[in-house]
């Protein structure tokens, strides 16, 4: 089962609460997203790990509701 646009901010923004959050439905199936997720939670942390909080906050959901999603991090006013 796909899992919406929606679905997916709603979870990004539940655990991240500052994060500003958004969703492109890459290919139309609502299988595979690009999210671009900014949060000043982030500042200090290496790339993988402010990937790994977005995954985190999915809950497992990634390979099973959630086939693809291309993950672009950031610090507000920066990188």
């Amino acid at each position: 089962m796909a899992m919406a646009a929606e679905d997916i901010e709603a979870l990004i923004r539940a655990a991240i609460p500052d994060a500003e959050v958004v969703i492109r439905d890459l290919a139309g199936d609502g299988d595979h997203y690009a999210a671009r997720v900014v949060s000043a939670s982030f500042a200090g942390l290496p790339r993988v790990r402010q990937h790994q909080k977005v995954y985190a906050a999915l809950g497992g959901r990634m390979g099973g509701e959630l086939h693809a999603l291309q993950l672009e991090t950031a610090v507000p006013n920066g990188d």
